[in-house]
């Protein structure tokens, strides 16, 4: 904003948008603001502000009217956060490592005897296999 008795920080370029940045968008887009002069509020890019207008709209009044919402926006930011990265091999190859934590726990096996046995025994292969 651009009061000199506003005391929220404007938004840094490259930086994800939060819930209150959210919140302008909603109230500015709601009062017929473009795009870009919601991006100059929010020293962001218009087209970060379209894609938050895109991730943020519902349907309200039984589908007839689309409106952002910013709790709506930040929800489905969260939840592509979560998805987003690399996932891990222990994840991934979870049929091995329960089968490694029966043969340790309940046969008394070291690790590397139950690498070694399911390797040999043809039961997983060598890229079913965490080291």
């Amino acid at each position: 904003m651009d009061h000199s008795y506003s005391n929220t920080k404007p938004h840094q370029k490259g930086k994800h948008l939060k819930l209150n940045d959210r919140t302008t968008i909603q109230e500015l887009h709601s009062k017929g603001y473009s795009n870009r002069a919601i991006a100059r509020e929010l020293n962001c890019s218009p087209s970060t502000v379209g894609y938050e207008l895109k991730r943020g709209t519902v349907s309200v009044y039984t589908g007839n009217v689309n409106r952002y919402k910013a709790g709506e926006g930040q929800s489905t930011y969260e939840l592509h956060r979560s998805e987003c990265g690399r996932k891990s091999l222990f994840l991934r190859r979870h049929k091995f490592i329960d089968y490694v934590s029966h043969c340790f726990h309940n046969q008394g096996w070291s690790l590397d005897a139950c690498v070694g046995y399911a390797l040999a025994k043809g039961i997983f292969q060598k890229d079913q296999v965490v080291s």
